[in-house]
């Protein structure tokens, strides 16, 4: 299929946080007028897809169930129809259930052969609500998986949860996901396509590292330490082939402790337009062009994301690819042109 490519976003967050209310304020910006909304349902009756208004495109519901197995199947040929529509869309947002792990749909679109060449996998919202986050990310995997693959965090009912409270929690989910810009609803992009501007790598000036709360002395550190996010940067442009052959390799020692890679990576070949990579899990995108920096920064800027990750092996590996010396590693060409030097290297 010829053009750009359709760019696929995500807005999830847990049961009650707003994800609906956010796409009903999103549908109404022109920015977004050629875009589809698919909504994901849990339960024997669909009632969500009945709240959100209609955009020029429609909405369209799969019921009964989260994002895997049977209704993953559904959303596949939900994604390949749309594609196929004779008016040309530029965006579809899928609207998870609250109970989802967004991880499963980045996988359904990377794991395609079709879908990968025709969607281009864009941002993951996730809706985080005010009073009853705190207690949801203690109790539930999927409202932890939802906050730690973000690329934002748009924070909801800030209005009626106490100030220390609010600000416990953006600490915590700021350790969980330092990379993640975190909104409040309020604000005026929050309600806009802005929310959907493309983001990669870390940031400049990340937000503050969690730290002891002495009026809300709730324990977090259980959880933070399960996930890792991994920020890896360089300042001069790689070969193509270099950092493609880095997110093979890590994709094939860690795939199954990494949730989400995503990064911006200044090349050799075209400086000018950055290569926007992406995976899940063992599963790579095709890294995409963009035609231009979204920002002033250049170099290399990846963020791998995951559980019970080998952070060293992501540092020493991504090190020896970028062409920093370091003790005890294998250089570029000895992992290229010598797969044994790391056990389970694939050429």
């Amino acid at each position: 299929m010829g053009g750009q490519p359709i760019v696929l976003d995500i807005v999830t967050g847990f049961l009650g946080a707003g994800k609906t209310t956010l796409i009903n304020r999103l549908l109404k910006d022109p920015a977004l007028a050629d875009t589809a909304v698919i909504v994901n349902e849990f339960g024997e009756i669909s009632i969500d897809h009945l709240l959100v208004e209609q955009a020029s495109d429609g909405v369209i519901e799969l019921g009964d169930g989260c994002l895997c197995c049977t209704v993953r199947g559904a959303l596949v040929d939900t994604l390949a129809a749309l594609a196929g529509r004779a008016q040309k869309l530029r965006r579809v947002v899928v609207e998870t259930t609250g109970l989802a792990d967004p991880v499963p749909v980045l996988q359904a679109v990377m794991a395609h052969p079709e879908l990968s060449r025709t969607y281009s996998v864009g941002s993951v919202v996730t809706v985080v609500d005010a009073v009853n986050g705190a207690a949801t990310l203690d109790a539930h995997e999927e409202a932890l998986s939802q906050v730690v693959v973000a690329d934002r965090l748009l924070l909801t009912k800030g209005d009626l949860a106490p100030d220390k409270d609010r600000q416990a929690l953006i600490r915590h989910m700021a350790a969980l996901n330092p990379n993640a810009e975190i909104l409040d609803a309020r604000a005026p992009e929050a309600g806009s396509a802005a929310m959907f501007e493309r983001d990669a790598g870390p940031r400049t000036a990340p937000p503050p590292a969690a730290h002891h709360d002495h009026d809300h002395p709730h324990d977090h550190g259980h959880h933070e330490g399960r996930f890792q996010s991994v920020s890896l940067t360089h300042d001069r442009p790689l070969p193509q082939a270099a950092v493609e052959n880095f997110l093979d390799l890590l994709a094939t020692q860690q795939g199954e402790h990494i949730l989400r890679i995503k990064g911006l990576v200044e090349t050799i070949e075209e400086p000018s337009r950055p290569l926007l990579v992406q995976g899940a899990q063992r599963l790579l995108h095709a890294p995409e062009r963009l035609s231009r920096w979204p920002d002033s920064g250049r170099g290399t800027r990846i963020v791998v994301i995951g559980h019970a990750l080998d952070v060293d092996y992501v540092r020493r590996i991504f090190a020896a690819f970028a062409g920093q010396a370091a003790v005890d590693t294998p250089d570029r060409t000895a992992l290229e042109h010598n797969p044994l030097a790391i056990p389970g290297f694939r050429a």
